[in-house]
């Protein structure tokens, strides 16, 4: 049985914790900013987690050795 490449894309864009939880960026970031507020642009520079729903699809199917 061969090795399983890992998805090098979605290796970028999430971090492992300890506890095996994904870290991932917020969206929304990019372009049209002037409209947004001080405080939801504060808040979309910070990290947060996965949701628990999509979890394990992403962990087993992209990142086979997580």
């Amino acid at each position: 049985m061969p090795k399983l490449k890992t998805k090098k894309a979605v290796a970028k864009r999430f971090k492992v914790t300890g506890t095996g939880q994904l870290k991932r960026h917020k969206a929304n970031t990019q372009h049209i900013m002037g409209k947004k507020s001080t405080k939801r642009k504060r808040n979309l520079r910070k990290s947060t987690l996965t949701d628990k729903t999509v979890l394990n699809s992403i962990k087993k199917k992209l990142l086979p050795y997580v």
